[in-house]
């Protein structure tokens, strides 16, 4: 019975604890500096829903951080209590005299806090912070789509538990962190802080007078415990909160006498070089014309596309751009490298156009052009690719630097054991036919059998250079191939065909043209890449049997 008794005094008592009598609010300090946080700790003696707490009213002049939500049950005597605690970071938006106002959790409300905000400059105390956060910006009046950079400093002498940095914000921008962040050492004032630097690229898309909203940081803190033992010393953290100035920019509208493509930018440059240097080339002999363009105050995406138009002639290979990106003295710089490679298919002299890339100056707020004058380069006859009789084969030209100086060499065909065999029973098989058509009682004409003799050889070795992928040999190989089928179909066209771009327009054939066209790409261009002559091969026989059929047509015309 007394149990009973006993239990029923408990669970009054534990029920009487538990109704809510009371809420209180408080802070850790209540002078305190603008972008200083403080902590509003608030209180209620009850197991209470977390989300009683409404922090909505504290936004017109506090910036309202993380927080955290507690609770405790204790009991001494078969008295039992439950404590439920709100702790939220705030930092003052403006100095001067702030009020927190009363909060209302279910029906109780806390009492109205008066704290006093200083300004930085106003603080006789400054010295004394622990954590501060600086910004600059590299340019606070600017025009759209311009970008500027923006630098962001944490400065702490308390030692950090663990922290976060929120990124700025601008309204109808694109923002991006540069690079890594940088740690390093400041004393100020007489302290020493750790120092850690952050730096973003802004580029605003639209006009108008704009607030750029600094960084927050938010994290905790390592203090000293008031908790003592004989064995251990205990630290505690405390939640701060710190965020830097706001800076206002004037973004000025795209002027009205601009057009086309838009490039606001403090220095924009056009620079050329030609690999190798000398001004004289020769017929199909890679030249490397880089093109480097660099720009202040844009980005990669911005730059525009870099194109070379050369006269006829010349062919070009344009190579991938390169992009960078990099900081010089708080400033952006952005840059575009492009490889173009260009070959010369006969002797003479060329004028490369100039290239020409309008611009705006922000520092003069003028409209400029950024210019590469014209070029005049000379190409010389290369006697080691057009050789003057059909008998000698052409010599063997190293296209894989185009910078280091040609390497000229015979090739002769015969060196290859499979050749060997194969002209040998070619050989053969050419006098088996003779044999045979020398009893025939018409026999062609002593110059068609000796042009088809030629006809073959070129034939075959082209074909032997498609079939090893030997794109060196297959480039050797088709101007003779090229004179060769002239003169079997007796056209006398050998003088004309000297260079490979002739060889488009005598046969007009697309497989053969594109087939080419892959082949020099795979040895003129700035990376030159495997090369497969099954195309070629494919093209060169498609010809041959449409030359046979004219052949057979010819024959029994004359020869009913």
């Amino acid at each position: 019975m007394v149990k009973v008794i006993i239990s029923l005094l408990a669970i009054l008592l534990s029920c009487h604890s538990y109704a809510l009598t009371k809420v209180s609010a408080s802070v850790d300090k209540n002078l305190t500096m603008a972008n200083e946080s403080l902590i509003l700790t608030i209180t209620a003696d009850d197991d209470v829903n977390a989300n009683a707490l409404d922090t909505s009213a504290l936004l017109t002049d506090f910036i309202v951080g993380r927080t955290s939500v507690s609770s405790q049950t204790s009991m001494i005597n078969f008295d039992t209590t439950r404590t439920t605690t709100w702790n939220t970071v705030l930092i003052p938006r403006s100095s001067g005299e702030l009020v927190i106002p009363a909060f209302d959790i279910n029906g109780f409300k806390t009492q109205v806090i008066t704290i006093n905000s200083l300004a930085a400059n106003e603080s006789a105390t400054a010295n004394q912070q622990d954590l501060f956060i600086t910004t600059q910006a590299s340019a606070t009046d600017l025009y759209v789509q311009q970008q500027i950079t923006l630098t962001v400093k944490l400065h702490f002498a308390a030692e950090l538990k663990r922290g976060s940095l929120s990124e700025p914000s601008l309204v109808s921008a694109n923002i991006l962190q540069i690079g890594k962040d940088k740690e390093s050492e400041s004393i100020i004032k007489g302290k020493r802080y750790r120092v850690i630097e952050r730096v973003y690229a802004i580029s605003p898309q639209k006009s108008g007078d704009m607030i750029l909203k600094a960084p927050v940081f938010s994290g905790e803190i390592i203090i000293a415990s008031a908790r003592r033992s004989n064995f251990l010393s205990f630290a505690d953290t405390k939640p701060v909160s710190v965020v830097g100035d706001d800076i206002a920019l004037t973004v000025k509208a795209i002027p009205a006498q601009v057009s086309g493509l838009w490039l606001p930018s403090e220095l924009f440059a056009l620079q050329q070089e030609f690999q190798p240097a000398p001004r004289k080339f020769k017929v199909g002999e890679p030249i490397t014309r880089t093109i480097t363009l660099t720009a202040v105050g844009l980005s990669e995406e911005q730059l525009p596309e870099i194109t070379m138009q050369v006269p006829q002639g010349l062919k070009v290979y344009p190579d991938q751009a390169k992009l960078h990106t990099g900081l010089n003295n708080e400033r952006l710089v952005s840059q575009k490298v492009v490889n173009f490679a260009i070959v010369a298919s006969k002797a003479g002299e060329y004028q490369l156009p100039k290239i020409s890339i309008p611009w705006w100056n922000t520092v003069t707020n003028k409209a400029e052009i950024a210019t590469i004058a014209g070029q005049k380069i000379i190409v010389l006859p290369n006697a080691d690719i057009a050789p003057s009789t059909m008998q000698q084969q052409p010599p063997r030209m190293n296209f894989e630097n185009p910078t280091t100086p040609k390497v000229v060499e015979s090739v002769i065909i015969q060196q290859n054991t499979f050749l060997q065999w194969l002209f040998l029973a070619l050989w053969l098989l050419t006098l088996l036919a003779w044999y045979i058509t020398a009893k025939r009682p018409f026999k062609p004409k002593q110059a068609n059998s000796e042009t088809n003799t030629k006809v073959s050889n070129a034939h075959l070795a082209i074909l032997a250079a498609c079939k090893k992928n030997n794109g060196e040999l297959a480039l050797a190989c088709l101007l003779p191939w090229a004179r060769s089928q002239s003169q079997s179909l007796g056209d006398n066209q050998s003088q004309v065909l000297t260079t490979l771009d002739s060889l488009h327009d005598y046969f007009n054939d697309p497989a053969l043209s594109n087939a080419i066209i892959e082949l020099q790409q795979s040895y003129y261009g700035k990376n030159p890449s495997a090369w497969s002559g099954n195309k070629l091969s494919l093209a060169i026989q498609a010809l041959n049997k449409i030359k046979l059929s004219k052949s057979s047509e010819v024959d029994i015309s004359i020869n009913p």
